[in-house]
């Protein structure tokens, strides 16, 4: 009877099963799967291949079981199509996230789960942009539900967005301070590269991005200055910006070693260095055109294309992008007592597409008052300078120069004069066209093209900017790469310390007040310069006697004549005290109202770190509809479409 009993209870045990374990990652919608542990299988689905990691698991966080399943659900379809719904804004973000959620990391048949802090970041940033189009924050995207925090072991799938993926590989700790790997970089390694660059001369480096790629790589620069971050009362600002068509590789990675350098030489005590850095406020933006790079870059260096990675991820040339304020110019030149300066942007040059990467340039432009600028080119062996759109009527190349024609020749041979190449008086070499130019040529001479970078910094802001054509490969060998370093050096230093030509000062009122946005206008020049928030101004000009004025709305003309002698390489102090005007003239505020930026204007709307464009109904409101307009991309469902995405009435 006994027996009987234990063999009874022996089998009801073994009826019972244990209860199945919950995995790490495999909770689904708050409920526990029967998977016992998971299966690491390479990522195959098309939206998601460019994430940070190559495995995942099935099934998913949403008990998604196949890669068929997952790519047949409303799910799916929005990552795949939020980018064309939101006109860019937020991706490749909202879709890097989405795939963290539908192809969950897996490492050695482990699921790792996506950081909440970088989902609710994201939604915090990218609400207002789903709220324009009526559309409800996606369910899957509950940052409580399906992410976990950093004290669970999360990680963070916007990480490559950040260079923080990818990054340079460790040097040997014996090498020398002053060691610079003369090498092609990757994004990653870029952005790796210049934190690591700053961290050591944290004192006089800082790095900042100024918006973020249509692929949504941050546009990163690093500082050079006494006080990193600040603009400092007389201290000019410069700016070098390098690899503008993704497949002209060199103006990068001469920033990257240039960044290098100015740290390293400045520890060391370089006179001519610190000199610089201490007086100036330098800004180096290696790459604005990252996207188009990694397109170029994948055909490997010795790839001397003039096509492929050359534009944008829109299929966009940053340099024809810009406004055409040229053409506006040349209309104002036949004006008596027009000013060709700080011309506004129309507002037709909003209708046509214009790039995120050109955005942030101009914001960039708008928040700094930058008094000299480089762009760093290939395929040529030249420095150019503006006028680079023809004034001819048939827009043939033809000489076209600006008011400034003496500054910026100046300014040209600056460049031209101390590289070793470009100098050679040898005609059958790379730039020998030029020779007996000086290597140096106004654009607009060579060839003619609008909506180019340096005619817009001219012609809206007080920047003058060349184009340096750095050699005639794109995409050189690594192995040529020191070579152009050290006959780019001593010219890149040359043309940095050409900011301080000319004159400076301050514009106040009789109370010591500063007077922002005076204009500082030189006679015979039509061409002003203003001066920036704290009254200072700069500007360039060559070796001669100037009668140089300065005014405001409200305040007489004061005008001072100055000698600037041939050997001065320091900017001479020219301070203005303004007194009340008993009357102002009305066309001097006419034009001085008519120059100022408009506050609406979509530049000024535009956030160029999260939200590409403005947070308005594209495609109309849904008000009056059963469904919005967007509803349509989600027709091929049938019975498994997205009702999640409706937002509650």
């Amino acid at each position: 009877m006994v027996l009987r009993l234990l063999l009874l209870l022996a089998g009801l045990l073994r009826a019972i099963k244990p209860a199945p374990r919950c995995e790490t990652g495999q909770e689904t919608l708050g409920q526990c799967q029967t998977v016992q542990k998971a299966k690491c299988v390479d990522i195959a689905l098309s939206s998601c291949t460019d994430v940070a990691y190559t495995q995942m698991v099935y099934p998913n966080f949403l008990d998604q079981k196949s890669r068929e399943v997952i790519e047949y659900s409303s799910e799916y379809l929005l990552i795949s199509v939020l980018h064309n719904l939101l006109q860019g804004e937020c991706n490749p973000d909202l879709r890097l996230l989405g795939c963290s959620v539908l192809a969950p990391q897996c490492e050695k048949d482990k699921v790792i789960k996506p950081c909440r802090h970088v989902c609710e970041n994201l939604k915090k940033n990218c609400l207002p942009a789903f709220d324009a189009i009526d559309m409800a924050w996606p369910y899957f995207l509950d940052c409580d539900r399906f992410f976990a925090g950093e004290e669970e072991g999360c990680f963070d799938p916007l990480a490559k967005l950040r260079g923080e993926v990818d990054a340079e590989e460790d040097l040997p700790s014996d090498l020398p301070a002053t060691f610079i790997q003369f090498k092609h970089h990757s994004y990653s390694q870029m952005v790796s590269t210049l934190k690591k660059t700053a961290s050591r001369c944290s004192h006089i480096a800082t790095t900042y991005s100024i918006g973020r790629s249509f692929e949504g790589k941050d546009l990163f620069v690093i500082e050079f200055s006494t006080k990193p971050g600040h603009h400092e009362l007389l201290k000019p600002e410069f700016k070098y910006i390098g690899n503008m068509h993704g497949n002209e590789v060199v103006g990068k990675e001469l920033l990257i070693y240039l960044a290098q350098y100015l740290c390293s030489e400045y520890l060391l005590g370089n006179p001519r260095v610190q000199a610089l850095i201490n007086n100036t406020r330098i800004h180096l933006l290696p790459s604005l055109n990252p996207d188009g790079y990694e397109l170029a870059a994948e055909e490997g260096a010795g790839y001397n294309g003039w096509v492929i990675g050359r534009q944008t991820a829109q299929n966009l040339d940053l340099n024809r992008n810009f406004p055409d304020l040229t053409s506006e110019a040349y209309r104002r030149a036949g004006i008596r007592g027009a000013r060709l300066d700080h011309i506004p942007i129309p507002q037709s040059y909003w209708w046509g597409k214009v790039a995120p990467e050109t955005k942030a340039v101009m914001k960039w432009l708008r928040s700094i008052p930058f008094v000299l600028s480089a762009s760093l080119h290939g395929g040529e062996l030249v420095v150019t300078y503006p006028y680079d759109y023809s004034r001819h009527p048939m827009e043939e190349k033809m000489f076209s120069p600006t008011p400034d024609e003496k500054v910026f020749k100046m300014l040209a041979k600056a460049y031209a004069d101390a590289h070793p190449v470009i100098s050679d008086r040898s005609e059958l070499r790379c730039g020998g066209n030029f020779v007996k130019r000086g290597g140096i040529i106004n654009g607009a001479e060579w060839y003619s093209f609008t909506g180019g970078m340096a005619d817009f910094n001219y012609l809206h802001t007080n920047c003058f900017e060349v184009t340096v054509e750095v050699g005639c490969e794109k995409f050189p060998l690594e192995e040529e790469l020191f070579t152009i370093w050290h006959e780019n050096k001593a010219a890149l230093l040359n043309y940095m310390e050409m900011v301080h030509r000319g004159i400076k000062g301050i514009v106040s009122d009789k109370f010591g007040n500063p007077i922002k946005n005076a204009r500082i206008s030189v006679r015979g020049i039509q061409h002003d310069v203003t001066t920036a928030a704290d009254g200072d101004y700069w500007r360039l000009l060559p070796p001669g006697t100037f009668i140089i004025s300065a005014q405001a709305p409200g305040y007489s003309r004061v005008m001072k004549r100055v000698t600037i002698p041939t050997r001065m390489k320091q900017a001479g102090r020219v301070d203005f005290v303004l007194r009340p005007a008993e009357a102002w003239p009305s066309k001097l505020l006419r034009r001085s109202m008519e120059d100022a930026y408009d506050p609406q204007d979509p530049l000024e709307l535009f956030d160029p770190h999260a939200q590409h464009g403005q947070a308005e109904a594209r495609g109309g409101s849904a008000a009056g509809r059963e469904k919005p307009w967007w509803w349509s991309y989600f027709s091929s469902l049938d019975l498994h479409k997205p009702l999640w995405l409706l937002k509650q009435r």
